[in-house]
């Protein structure tokens, strides 16, 4: 059994596709079909039934992908440690961000990065806060970035940059040009973020503070991502609750208007830096670390 082996498996696996997998992996088609036919027959095992031009996995290729990725992930982590005993930063550094902070917060901290770094090959990927914490916990990311409570016991957290929450509503709206009381949140619809988002987890611990719940509220829609839901404020009467970085910009076009909290404690919330204390961390890693954690609690604007 080789990495390749292990590689074109799981690729197949994901994929469900022959073909698929070998453009994905840049390898001929028969170049991948040898390798399953080869890893089966060194084993003995049906990995996957072959059912006329379509490929399906087994019971006994299922079971073997939670395997097959966790040899990957130590040969990734061996190949680290390599490049890392060169002594020079290089290698790859995969980090995963919650929306606000990889849309907003973090680019101008990697081009910083990569131009200290050249040699480092940087990989960003999105999702909301639950999404980070899970990969960083798996080993799916190096590093993860989240603006929101951490559900995952087992990592650590560090704060490197604070962020607040801003009532968001249309140019036109009612309240534009009024002063805003908490009972307002009841008169009028609400565009939220996902459950599991960092926006969304902060929302909720304001509205507490308020003495209400999302249940409370007339909700119109959920929605994935803060340009949606900018869009989707922007074109009606619905209020929505946002990071005022995300706002920033739709705030300059005159598109929206954005009030900071002034009747009820102000939304405020870390931005935090996740990693998995019994990894090992690379100096590509600690080169990035370093830099976030040393510009303070007040970030990038």
């Amino acid at each position: 059994m080789t990495l390749d082996q292990l590689r074109i498996f799981l690729a197949v696996a994901r994929e469900g596709h022959v073909t698929r997998a070998a453009g994905q992996l840049n390898l001929t088609q028969s170049a991948v079909s040898s390798a399953i036919a080869a890893l089966e027959a060194q084993h003995g095992v049906k990995l996957f039934d072959r059912i006329g031009r379509g490929i399906r996995i087994t019971e006994a290729g299922t079971r073997f992908t939670a395997a097959a990725q966790a040899v990957l992930a130590q040969a990734e982590s061996a190949e680290l440690m390599l490049n890392d005993l060169s002594r020079k930063t290089l290698g790859r550094l995969r980090i995963h961000a919650s929306q606000t902070v990889a849309s907003y917060w973090l680019p101008p901290y990697l081009m910083a990065y990569h131009d200290a770094h050249p040699l480092v090959e940087l990989s960003l990927e999105t999702g909301n806060t639950a999404q980070v914490a899970a990969a960083v916990m798996a080993g799916h990311a190096d590093l993860g970035l989240v603006e929101g409570d951490v559900p995952q016991d087992g990592l650590t957290r560090q704060v490197v940059a604070r962020d607040e929450l801003v009532l968001v509503f249309s140019a036109g709206h009612p309240l534009a040009g009024r002063e805003i009381r908490g009972s307002d949140y009841l008169a009028f619809p609400w565009v939220l973020r996902e459950t599991g988002s960092g926006t969304r987890s902060e929302f909720e611990h304001h509205l507490g503070e308020l003495g209400f719940s999302v249940a409370d509220l007339p909700v119109a829609l959920e929605l994935p991502s803060n340009e949606a839901i900018l869009s989707a404020v922007a074109a009606g009467d619905c209020l929505a609750m946002l990071s005022r970085r995300a706002v920033e910009f739709a705030d300059a076009r005159g598109t929206v208007s954005v009030r900071q909290v002034g009747w009820a404690p102000r939304p405020e919330r870390a931005f935090a830096l996740l990693t998995h204390p019994g990894r090992y961390r690379t100096r590509a890693a600690a080169a990035l670390i370093a830099r976030l954690s040393g510009n303070g609690n007040g970030g990038a604007g």
